[in-house]
């Protein structure tokens, strides 16, 4: 769950970056548009993600990695 989390919150991170570096939403764009059920969909799923990913922070032991 931790991998899909991250892999989901870079997809966000990069939508954002396109929105604010060009413009572009690249995820409304490729599913109907912001509004759309899809886009809304993705963007929750990406939101939950995010949220997540702030566990990651209280953990040991992060995607596999140890503390050594």
């Amino acid at each position: 769950m931790d991998a899909v989390a991250l892999i989901l919150t870079i997809v966000g991170a990069i939508n954002w970056g396109s929105i604010g570096i060009f413009g572009f939403d690249i995820v409304g764009s490729l599913f109907g548009g912001q509004l759309s059920g899809f886009s809304r969909i993705i963007f929750t799923i990406v939101g939950l993600a995010g949220l997540w990913a702030i566990t990651f922070f209280f953990k040991d032991n992060v995607l596999g990695k140890d503390k050594n």
